[in-house]
């Protein structure tokens, strides 16, 4: 199935090591070989690259653990719950230990998917089969312009994209117990304070991405994350958290904090690099009177030793080894060179750099962003393999657009050198797109 709408890229794999890909142009017979380095990280999940030791000592010994469903105890779901959310376990800055139940699902979008289930099941009594008074009127929820939340039907409804929305088909119920969600530009104070003023007695919920991905790698300002989760509880209204894509990368295991500390949300949604590249899954971290009628959500991948094992041991060497903290200095690093090699040289291709920790996009010129994929190509077949931002694009309230952006996020174990010659085969990719010769 071409899920692309067009040709995939002229390229297929022939393996990879480390940060390293080892690529052959598909119109090569012969198959000759290049290496590229892994600017993307197989869609930003692979943080230990391929083929770490890790990982090959880990998989051998998490089949061993056996299947067990979560009918029953397993002792490596038990090991897993305990050294990140219990009592001294690693995650219980920001979970504190008594407060937050877990469940597990296959990929980000069925995590956000469960997230949207915990809302809907907070505003209904299913024993008595009508909305609790509580919850009467709230049948809003907020998102924002540009964020990405995942393909499934669950959660395309929370995207202000109608290409993915339209001709799609709502449950019979939608008229009676329907929710809808409202959008506003990310990072816009005045305008989130004016929504809350205006619709915060209809607020069921609010969720963010701490840091947009798909819509260009878009930082909030200071305190803006803060300031939202302060009007959410006010209003009384939950807040869900998707830190699918900017879990690890950021400097910090989590990236709803700032310098006051972590931010409190009702449901963190964490994926991609939880699966060290190797497994995909999430998590739905949510508070513990946020539940499900029984067996509505009973997932066949909860939690099964297998995945617990592979999570338990790349988590805790990602923090041991310091490679989540690592990812704030080499990110550093990463936006300078771009900045100095790429986007200072090439003005008349890149507009500019932004991002924090491992997780960057360079933004596109108006005249460049038609031939993006033509860029894209060139800097594969130079040695850099990134992906394009398909988010970009208008936004409301008088701010500007946001053109295709591509995004660097290299996998955590990428090394200062490799960072280097990372920038420079993107300046080679460049020149070459321009018809340089030098």
């Amino acid at each position: 199935m071409n899920q692309y709408g067009g040709s995939r890229l002229p390229f297929r794999s022939v393996g990879a090591e480390g940060v390293t890909l080892r690529l052959a142009h598909t119109s090569d017979r012969h198959c000759e070989t290049f290496e590229a380095i892994d600017a993307s990280g197989g869609y930003a999940s692979a943080c230990l690259g391929a083929n770490h030791s890790l990982m090959v000592e880990t998989l051998p010994a998490a089949l061993r653990c056996g299947y067990a469903t979560d009918e029953v105890e397993d002792v490596s779901r038990q090991e897993f719950l305990e050294a990140f959310f219990g009592v001294d376990g690693l995650w219980t800055e920001h979970f504190p230990f008594g407060r937050y139940h877990v469940a597990g699902r296959n990929s980000g979008s069925e995590g956000v998917e469960l997230a949207m289930r915990l809302l809907a099941e907070a505003r209904y009594d299913y024993r008595r089969q009508r909305l609790r008074d509580e919850f009467k009127g709230r049948d809003t929820i907020l998102a924002f312009e540009g964020a990405w939340h995942g393909w499934t039907g669950g959660v395309v409804p929370l995207l202000n994209r109608r290409h993915y929305r339209v001709g799609l088909m709502p449950t019979p119920e939608a008229a009676a117990y329907g929710l809808r969600v409202a959008w506003i530009p990310f990072g816009d104070s005045a305008a989130l304070r004016e929504f809350f003023a205006q619709n915060g007695g209809r607020l069921l919920s609010v969720i963010v991405e701490p840091l947009q991905g798909d819509a260009g790698i878009l930082c909030p300002p200071p305190k803006y994350l803060r300031e939202l989760a302060g009007l959410t509880r006010s209003a009384g209204a939950l807040l869900v958290a998707d830190e699918v894509l900017t879990f690890a990368k950021t400097g910090r295991f989590f990236a709803m904090r700032d310098e006051a500390g972590p931010i409190p949300t009702d449901i963190t949604v964490i994926g991609k690099s939880l699966g060290m590249g190797v497994i995909s899954v999430s998590l739905v971290i949510a508070r513990q009177e946020l539940t499900i009628r029984p067996t509505g959500a009973v997932c066949t991948s909860d939690l099964r030793p297998f995945a617990c094992g592979v999570m338990s041991a790349g988590c805790r060497f990602l923090h041991e080894r310091g490679l989540v903290a690592a990812a704030h200095e080499r990110g550093l690093l990463l936006r300078g060179l771009l900045e100095e090699r790429l986007v200072a040289r090439f003005p008349e291709v890149y507009a500019e750099v932004r991002g924090l920790g491992l997780l960057n996009g360079v933004e596109l010129t108006a005249e460049v962003a038609p031939r993006v994929t033509d860029l894209r190509t060139k800097l594969i077949a130079a040695g850099v393999y990134v992906e394009v931002m398909s988010g970009a694009g208008r936004r409301s309230g008088g701010l500007r657009y946001i053109y295709p952006t591509l995004r660097f996020a290299p996998p955590l174990v990428i090394t200062e050198d490799e960072i280097h010659r990372l920038v420079e085969s993107a300046v080679v990719g460049t020149a070459f797109f321009l018809g340089e010769r030098s």
